[in-house]
């Protein structure tokens, strides 16, 4: 795998070595220990799945609190997605900063979310699944959003968004506040 350094502090781009042959390719998408030559410190615990029937579906941004603090590797398997990371650690260099990258089905590209980053994606086919694992099981308690739209952060989404959770629209913006995490 190659590991490439994103903007937000700690966060990859990680991307599948292919070994092609006549029957097409393979490929190792999570080795812990590859991740940890890396500093990445990421134990898969919980796998989840996303599916979205319409381009235009935005799903974010979550995150979970302390003490659920959650990592995330995050995949595309079918159709497209714009990903997007934000950087709510107070004491990060890239903190309250952007980065978004285009997965798809075809690039197999992979993104690392570390903890206390908000994490959403806009889908930009229909018919597309998202496939991400966590380092920590989902708890609802612990569960947390930033509005998509907050001009704290001033997102450039790249196509308008057409669907979108009630819960989704509600969060809070941050009005230059701080987080509660």
């Amino acid at each position: 795998m190659r590991f490439s350094p994103l903007p937000i502090a700690g966060a990859w781009l990680v991307e599948p070595e292919r070994l092609t042959d006549v029957r097409g390719f393979f490929a190792r998408v999570w080795c812990e220990q590859e991740f940890a030559d890396h500093g990445i410190a990421h134990r898969a615990v919980q796998a989840n799945v996303g599916y979205s029937p319409k381009r235009g579906t935005l799903r974010g941004l979550h995150y979970q609190a302390a003490p659920d603090l959650e990592a995330k590797l995050v995949r595309c398997t079918r159709g497209a997605v714009w990903d997007v990371i934000v950087d709510l650690r107070p004491d990060s260099p890239s903190y309250r900063r952007w980065h978004a990258e285009e997965l798809t089905a075809d690039n197999h590209r992979m993104v690392y979310v570390p903890p206390l980053c908000a994490h959403g994606y806009l889908t930009l086919q229909n018919d597309t699944e998202l496939w991400y694992h966590t380092s920590i099981a989902y708890a609802p308690a612990s569960a947390r959003g930033v509005r998509y739209d907050d001009p704290v952060f001033g997102i450039g989404w790249p196509e308008p968004v057409t669907v979108i959770s009630q819960r989704d629209q509600e969060w809070p913006l941050l009005n230059g506040g701080a987080l509660s995490p």
